[in-house]
């Protein structure tokens, strides 16, 4: 997602990618102007009739094309035919592509309101964020392919992050520990969207499904099996690989049960943990 330049509808001198092929960025703009955009610090004029386009119809937007056809799609260009105005007048609202991407990430990752304190558990606080983080995907499978290693924290983010610590703190655990707790179900969660993800755009791109895909490797396999080469894979039961285990809750609850190892050992007054290493991102996924 290179910018070519305002003159080409394309962006500012910063983009939200390498313009080598690399996935598209956070942090990658003019990060003052980004916070100032995210955190609506800039300077407003005081004076004028109401413009009909605003910053938020422009996200949202941006945001609206990425569901439907993905983050290539979404260009100043593309924005302007969308929202029925000029390329050039986006940049009276905002620089470029990339800062557009730092909010669009902010943006989707604004936490629904909860209307009363949560009470289920610290177990059923990270089951939930879990599975809640799952849907945030399904519904913008995008964000799994940004490179959020340098993340802008906007009023969204900060909210999300805000909520999580909150449902958890009854943990127990320091607070490094609880961003690591964060980050850990980040992971996983990640890796099972992405691969959900990956498969679906595998069968888009080739026409072919999953069971048409393997089928076509049956007859092949099988006489692999029979050779008495690979007795382990030969053994396993017909349902090793089928779609009725629910891997994801699986793996879910494993991670659960060692953290509550953990909280119990620190309950009993045992250290129950080595010592932290460093600390990575806290943004979503990438």
């Amino acid at each position: 997602m290179a910018s070519k330049g305002p003159a080409a509808g394309e962006g500012t001198g910063k983009d939200s990618g390498s313009g080598d092929g690399s996935a598209p960025r956070s942090g990658s703009g003019d990060i003052q102007r980004t916070i100032e955009l995210l955190w609506d610090t800039g300077r407003r004029p005081s004076r004028g009739p109401r413009p009909a386009l605003t910053l938020d119809r422009i996200v949202e937007a941006a945001v609206r094309i990425a569901d439907a056809e993905g983050l290539d799609a979404v260009s100043m260009r593309r924005l302007s035919t969308e929202l029925g105005t000029g390329t050039m007048s986006l940049y009276r609202y905002i620089p470029g592509k990339a800062e557009l991407l730092d909010l669009m990430l902010d943006r989707v990752q604004t936490p629904a309101d909860e209307p009363e304190a949560f009470d289920g558990g610290w177990r059923e606080a990270v089951r939930l964020g879990a599975h809640e983080q799952l849907a945030l995907y399904g519904r913008h499978p995008w964000l799994l392919l940004v490179n959020q290693a340098r993340p802008v924290l906007g009023p969204g983010t900060i909210g999300s992050l805000e909520r999580m610590f909150g449902r958890i703190r009854p943990m127990g655990l320091r607070d490094p520990e609880l961003l690591s707790v964060i980050m850990l179900v980040d992971g996983y969660v990640t890796g099972v969207a992405r691969s959900h993800v990956h498969a679906v755009e595998a069968e888009q791109r080739t026409g072919l499904t999953d069971a048409d895909f393997w089928q076509a490797q049956e007859p092949q396999l099988t006489k692999a099996m029979m050779s008495g080469r690979y007795p382990q894979m030969a053994s396993l039961s017909e349902d090793t690989f089928g779609p009725d285990f629910d891997h994801f809750t699986f793996g879910l609850e494993r991670i659960l049960d060692g953290l509550e190892l953990l909280v119990s050992a620190r309950s009993s007054g045992t250290t129950g943990a080595g010592p932290a290493g460093p600390v990575g991102s806290v943004g979503s996924a990438g």
